[in-house]
């Protein structure tokens, strides 16, 4: 079954091609650092690039903005959330910014303060009108157990509960607490109306309600906060590579080749997204054992990939840089 779906998956991912220009292979924003946590949407964004998409924004609170600039010059930020501004300026802000990415990530180092939850559903409002997909995370998830009319019935999101988040979403649905473990998220999935759920966990539970995938790849035995900071920018790259296989034009492939249900990328997002969190983590672990922290996680993305993805088998889209013999 696994091998099935790492097929699926690797056909989602674009080509390392001479082709493609800047921007092509995915364009990931994170909307959240505030004035408190400024580390969670630094692990967000600069994962998705770790593992390979083009560009990576944040878009945060401008006490958070100065911060996350000094983490890395690899991150576009805009401290535009300012909790002084009139809400159709920020709204106004938001649709601009957006408009350029391909995905939304809503929630690493958000807060639970009134404007920076109010943002968040501007963004969400915003993400459902340009057609975006969308990854809701930590604090978006308290706003959603609350407002789950937000989401609902949007099919391009995923939510990624951890397991006190998953109990607040499943009680905030009515949804009985004696039902079958294994069937919780994809009833939560089926009351959404068929968005994706990512139920965090021992193993990783991935449901839109009408498919459900587990995920019980070895990850590390060491739980630090973070981890679920990378899985999302994970996640928000293999969307953008979902997004960009459903556009087509860049698939070099056998016309008989399978083709991938644009209903199922969300799912084999979360599917390859959380395979790679997990892979980084044994390896980071198995180097480092209890002193391992989050940011040692982010070298080992890489290595993650091409252990699941890279090189020993096929990688999807025909023209990659492996296949045609190249070297990564």
């Amino acid at each position: 079954m696994a091998k099935r779906i790492i097929k699926e998956v690797q056909k989602i991912i674009p080509p390392l091609s001479p082709k493609m220009h800047k921007g092509q292979a995915g364009r990931v924003g994170v909307i959240g650092g505030s004035q408190d946590y400024t580390g969670a949407p630094f692990f967000a964004a600069i994962s998705a690039l770790r593992l390979g998409c083009d560009l990576s924004h944040v878009i945060c609170d401008p006490e958070a903005g100065s911060v996350i600039k000094t983490y890395s010059p690899d991150l576009i930020v805009h401290p535009i959330l300012n909790k002084n501004n009139d809400r159709e300026a920020i709204n106004s802000e938001l649709k601009d910014v957006m408009s350029r990415l391909h995905v939304i990530i809503i929630g690493p180092g958000l807060g639970r303060a009134d404007h920076m939850q109010d943002f968040a559903r501007i963004a969400i409002s915003v993400a459902r009108e340009q057609n975006k997909y969308i990854v809701l995370d930590a604090d978006s998830l308290w706003l959603i157990q609350k407002h789950p009319e937000y989401i609902k019935g949007y099919a391009k999101a995923v939510l990624t509960p951890n397991v006190v988040e998953f109990g607040r979403l499943r009680d905030a649905l009515r949804i009985p607490k004696d039902a079958p473990p294994e069937s919780l998220a994809s009833k939560i999935a089926h009351e959404l109306g068929g968005i994706v759920i990512l139920q965090k966990g021992a193993q990783d539970i991935i449901s839109n309600g009408r498919r459900t995938e587990i995920v019980d790849t070895e990850g590390g035995l060491k739980r630090c906060g973070g981890q679920g900071d990378i899985l999302s920018g994970n996640l928000g790259t293999f969307l953008a590579w979902g997004k960009a296989y459903i556009e087509g034009g860049l698939d070099e492939g056998d016309a008989n080749d399978i083709k991938i249900n644009p209903e199922d990328i969300p799912v084999l997002a979360a599917y390859g997204a959380s395979s790679v969190t997990r892979v980084a983590s044994r390896i980071a672990f198995s180097k480092l054992g209890r002193g391992v922290i989050t940011g040692d996680m982010l070298s080992e993305i890489g290595v993650a990939y091409q252990e699941l993805f890279g090189e020993g088998g096929d990688r999807g889209w025909k023209g990659s840089a492996l296949q045609e013999g190249g070297k990564l």
